[in-house]
């Protein structure tokens, strides 16, 4: 059971990631250029979200049964194991959180222009606090690519 939800919380990460890059660049771009706000860049924009509680609730999953995470009294004392009982949830849920007030933002508003700089102010962060509180393989975390 561990091993099928890392490898599919490792897996669907890209595709995360692939989604919320492309819906940042979306939003700067429609936002910059003043474009009107279109079904498809809303689609876009929810579907990341989506992906990231998916991710969100198999990390969830995998914080109660994984060897990584641990509360012991040396936990914070040993930068693996805080990472993952401390770090990479924090930061993710503190992702997830931004990019679904971005989303809930951007349908309040009824003009595009605002709407896309939601998307991309508060999309942006969450990208920037997931790609930190990635376990990369070159941090020495124990992180595979996939």
């Amino acid at each position: 059971m561990y091993n099928m939800l890392k490898h599919a919380h490792s897996g669907l990460r890209w595709i995360a990631l692939v989604l919320l890059i492309a819906a940042v660049v979306t939003a700067f771009l429609k936002w910059k250029n003043n474009n009107g706000y279109a079904e498809g860049n809303r689609k876009l924009f929810m579907f990341s979200m989506i992906f990231l509680h998916i991710q969100l609730l198999i990390g969830g999953a995998l914080y109660f049964i994984s060897p990584y995470v641990q509360f012991t009294a040396d936990t914070m004392k040993n930068s693996v194991t805080r990472f993952y009982t401390v770090e990479h949830i924090s930061m993710m849920i503190l992702a997830a959180v931004l990019v679904t007030i971005g989303h809930s933002k951007s349908k309040k508003h009824s003009d595009a222009t605002a709407k896309y700089k939601s998307v991309f102010v508060f999309y942006t962060i969450g990208l920037l606090l997931i790609l930190a509180a990635i376990p990369w393989p070159f941090r020495g975390l124990g992180g595979a690519w996939f």
